[in-house]
């Protein structure tokens, strides 16, 4: 099985629109993967969209958001 690596460089900001996977959204988030998953769950971060078993996405427009003021945030409810 072949490796797969990283080619692509890190975009230098998160895009407004669309939706982003926590890798497009690590280099912008202060806490660690899983701190950021407690805080969805809690609905203190935006609330992720599943496309697949595995394909998991959060809105852009919500991550900004959150990012602007992270401790205020409060997740829509759906």
């Amino acid at each position: 099985m072949a490796t797969r690596t990283e080619t692509s460089p890190i975009n230098k900001s998160l895009p407004v629109d669309g939706m982003s996977r926590w890798q497009q959204i690590k280099p912008f988030s202060p806490f660690s993967r899983e701190k950021f998953r407690q805080l969805v769950i809690t609905g203190k971060a935006p609330q992720p969209v599943k496309f697949s078993e595995r394909c998991t996405a959060y809105s852009n427009r919500e991550l900004h958001k959150f990012f602007a003021d992270p401790l205020n945030y409060s997740a829509e409810v759906k």
